[in-house]
This record gives structure tokens, sequence and C-alpha cells, in this order.
């Protein structure tokens, strides 16, 4: 069956998942993400159901830190929730992204990445907000285009439940989540195919209910608390395999594959570009001009940055490859270097 071609951009794109895959949605506006929260709500206010035939419940809270209170709450209940956000909003979500990582609750955010405001305000794109976010315990997964804002947003729903840890799903504001482009449209059979009912149901029993009474967000000593912080390991080291066999499922459904680490360029490249985000397609496009000329020149783009799988990066590089060259999209003052390079 051939796929539906549409035309929509980044913040549709991962809208569009978002509302098919989730029964709560918590929003608040800002550029450049305020579309994702916008769409979300008129669908709803449409009467467009879910995959389980469900119209998603609608909050707007009063500011980022609000919705963020609302996802944790939400998926405290046993509900599938997201939200959007992007820049200042989402440091605002820090103090519930540490509770809902801490507590592995399946969560996804999709921020449309935008600058933070420094020595000026900008609302154009680079990585400084979810780089930020990345001590949180979220696991990050990066989009280039919209394309793949749409697909990666499918991955991210479908491993946050098989993983048990939440996701930041992250595209370039306004050069990838305003960017008008002709893409496969991922139909309900392949989003239900994704999201496995056992994993769903295995969320549902987690749920608090005076049914099942559990006790969560006690308070520690130091003694307990470290070794309570450690237990989360297994997870972290189990992740970038479910991730690879989402991805690998996804390709099965849809012939798109995706990788952890994807790899563009000769065999027996000495010389590799590393990057993140809607860049890629740019090195892409000069390396594929300088291998016409004999150069050994390639690109690794980084899908999943957290958590970072080495194995998986040196399994992708060329043996060959004596130089490297990352490229960050934001500012870490003081360190060593910028924290892809890191």
């Amino acid at each position: 069956m051939t796929a539906k071609k549409i035309t929509l951009d980044g913040n549709q794109a991962a809208a569009y998942i978002a509302h098919k895959t989730n029964e709560v949605i918590a929003i608040y506006p800002i550029t450049p993400a305020s579309p994702m929260g916008e769409l979300s709500d008129e669908w709803s206010a449409q009467g467009k159901k879910n995959i389980w035939g469900g119209v998603p419940e609608i909050i707007e809270m009063q500011s980022e830190g609000g919705a963020s209170g609302a996802v944790h709450g939400a998926v405290q209940a046993g509900a599938l929730t997201t939200t959007f956000t992007a820049s200042q909003g989402l440091l605002l979500m820090i103090p519930n992204m540490y509770k809902i990582a801490g507590e592995l609750s399946p969560v996804v955010i999709h921020v449309a990445a935008r600058s933070l405001a420094a020595q000026a305000l900008s609302i154009f794109g680079d990585h400084s907000d979810v780089m930020a976010t990345r001590s949180t315990g979220f696991a990050m997964l990066a989009s280039g285009s919209v394309q793949e804002a749409m697909d990666l947003a499918l991955i991210s729903h479908a491993a946050i439940l098989r993983g048990h840890l939440p996701f930041v799903h992250f595209f370039d504001g306004f050069r990838t989540s305003h960017e008008l482009m002709k893409v496969e449209l991922v139909d309900d059979d392949v989003i239900r195919s994704m999201i496995d009912s056992d994993d769903l149901i295995a969320h549902r029993q987690r749920a608090m209910t005076p049914d099942r009474p559990v006790l969560r967000g006690t308070s520690q000593n130091p003694d307990v608390y470290f070794q309570g912080r450690e237990t989360v390991n297994p997870w972290y080291e189990k992740l970038p395999g479910v991730v690879q066999d989402c991805m690998d499922q996804f390709a099965r459904l849809t012939g798109r594959q995706y990788r952890l680490f994807d790899y563009f360029g000769a065999t027996d490249a000495e010389k590799v570009i590393i990057i993140m985000g809607s860049g890629a397609e740019a090195v892409e496009e000069t390396v594929e001009d300088l291998l016409t000329g004999g150069e050994k020149v390639g690109l690794l783009r980084v899908r999943l940055y957290r958590p970072f799988s080495v194995e998986h990066l040196l399994e992708t590089l060329p043996a060959t490859v004596n130089s490297i060259a990352v490229l960050d999209r934001c500012k870490e003052p003081g360190a060593a270097g910028e924290p892809l390079y890191k």
C-alpha cells in the first residue's frame, strides 16, 4: 500500500503523532513551539480521536512549569500524556523533569529547540535549551527534518513504554519547526503497531490508585538516596537497544530506516563531521559533492544523544578516521568544550 503524502511543517508533524498517541496534553504557548499546542487544541475541539478512539483532553496551564506539573500528575495517574515547549519554557520544566525521570515515567516532551535569553533574547533555533536538560535523566532524540519529526516522534512514544524512561524529542526551531515539506504520513495502523499493548497495560498498572496503594515521593537520607539513584542504571543501559529495536520495527512497517548514529560518506573516510539536527542536511550535500572529487570524508548524524552509546558510535564510525570535527549548536561558557563535543 502506497503511503499518503501530505505537505506540512515540523510542528504539525510532531503534533500529529502526539495527538494520536496521548490522552492528556498539557499546553502553554512559546515561540516557536506554539503551533503544536494550538493544533492539538484545535483537533480536540473538532473531536478528532487518538488511535484508541478517545479525544485527547487539552489542559492549558498558567505557565510551562504548570504544564510539566500537569503532565507529571497525569502520568502518575496512568494516563498517556505529553507537552510541547522551547527555550525558557523548557527551563521552567526542569524541576518536574527530574521527578518524572526519577520515577521512570513514560512521557515525551516535544521541543522546537531555541536559543536561551543571555546577553539578549533570540527566538531562533539552537540547542541551548535542550542541552540545559541533559542531566535530568530524560532520553534525548534529535530530528533533522520534517519527515524525521513525524517518524522519530512516533519512535519516542513507542520507546517510552518499552524502555520505562521519558524522552525529549527535539528538532530545530524555525529551521525544522516551520519548514514546509512533503512527507509520507504515518497512518493509524502503523501507529497502533508501534505502541505495544502489553507495555501500555504495564503502564496502567503502575498508576497511583487507592486500589493498589504505593508510596512515592518520600524524603530519604544520603545513605539510602544515593543507592536509589543508582537503581535506575539498568534502564539507561538497555535504552539504546530499545530505541534501535523501535527504529527497526518502524523500518519494517514503513521502509524508512533510522539508527542511533547514521553515517554517510566514504567507507574509508579519514575526515568526519559529527553533527545533530537540521544542519546534517547541508553537511550531507557537501560531503556528497566532495566524494565526487575523491575526498575521503564523511558525516555522522547523532540521533540518540542521551543515553549516549559509545558502543554504537564506534560501530558506525569508519576505522580509517583520523580527524573528527564536532559541530555543536550552543555555547557552554567556561567548559572545555561544548556538550556534543564532550
